[in-house]
């Protein structure tokens, strides 16, 4: 059983103030590429080589109440970079391991889609889902994705024990037109933030989060960007999703080191200049940088990069990508 699924831009919270109703609230993209690639096959014990994988093979095993797993990665996102490696990684051998064993985690036999809908019930106990939904939905079916965010009172400063919440639901789902291109600056910088590092420094900015950017952003994300996402208008969706991303910024600058974490914020800074581009900010706590141009001017967008990493002496690599379309989101294939 082979399960792959692409990577995931985060644009950014709706909310971070418990002043609010709903807390968090994602804002994101499925890509087609770069994706994982996990390998499944029945074993009577969990065999696989990468710590990481091995640890959420054993939650699945665990969840789904089968013997085993044995699992090689084919494809691996980069960790800790801002494109949803972690959500990905646990939701493709999540689904391997369950289609493996004969698992069919989904109630109707005559779906059409080629996911499991119950995974998305199943992913809080794989420790998913417990801030943005974002990286659920694109792993169910693609596209631009917003989520609903959780209700504040069930939040302190604290998120619930782990795995005691449900996956936020989707508010909002377009495809994005097929000739858009969505550029990954991948520079060679210390990681994003995970684990109780990042849970910490989400505590610190739930904590000062100033309320009132969250009532500018609900009308960037009603006036602006989903009309420009519905009606496929590229740079209208990229200026609204640079104004989102200017705004989350404004709640982790004391956090990160400024609205963007350096170097993040040097390359974001030059590639606005760039006049291909639009969109321009980071993805989750980055060090990842994206934009959004067209295929025509794919090219010039690369080289622009390129240019922004040279200039910086930073190493790093530079793709492009289409939006994952809805209802391809993992892909799942029995060998």
């Amino acid at each position: 059983m082979t399960v792959s699924a692409g990577a995931r831009l985060h644009v950014g919270f709706q909310n971070l103030s418990l002043a609010r109703e709903r807390l968090y609230g994602g804002i994101g993209i499925g890509l087609a590429e770069p994706r994982v690639t996990v390998v499944a096959t029945r074993a009577t014990d969990v065999v696989a080589d990468d710590p990481l994988v091995r640890r959420y093979a054993s939650r699945a095993v665990d969840i789904l109440g089968v013997p085993g797993v044995s699992l090689t990665v084919d494809e691996q996102l980069p960790r800790h970079v801002g494109l949803g490696s972690g959500t990905q990684l646990a939701l493709s051998i999540l689904a391997a391991t369950a289609r493996v064993h004969d698992h069919d985690l989904d109630p109707d036999p005559d779906h059409d889609h080629n996911y499991d809908p119950q995974i998305r019930s199943r992913a809080p106990a794989m420790g998913r889902g417990g801030r943005s939904g974002v990286g659920v939905a694109t792993f169910e079916n693609g596209g631009f994705v917003v989520d609903a965010g959780h209700p504040t009172n069930r939040f302190t400063t604290a998120p619930p024990a782990e795995g005691d919440w449900t996956v936020p639901p989707v508010v909002a789902r377009h495809n994005l037109p097929d000739d858009w291109r969505f550029l990954v600056v991948v520079p060679d910088a210390e990681p994003g933030r995970s684990g109780e590092d990042e849970d910490a420094s989400m505590r610190a900015v739930v904590e000062r989060a100033d309320p009132a950017i969250a009532d500018e952003l609900a009308g960037v994300v009603t006036r602006k960007l989903l009309p420009a996402a519905a009606a496929g208008r590229l740079e209208a969706f990229g200026e609204a999703v640079r104004e989102i991303g200017h705004k989350n910024g404004a709640w982790y600058a004391d956090a990160q080191g400024g609205v963007f974490r350096p170097p993040a914020g040097e390359l974001v800074e030059e590639l606005e200049g760039c006049p291909v581009l639009s969109g321009v900010g980071q993805s989750s706590w980055g060090p990842v940088v994206y934009g959004v141009t067209d295929r025509e001017h794919a090219d010039e967008a690369v080289t622009a990069a390129e240019n922004a990493l040279a200039d910086r002496e930073l190493g790093g690599s530079v793709m492009l990508s289409r939006a994952a379309p809805s209802g391809a989101g993992a892909r799942i294939r029995v060998d």
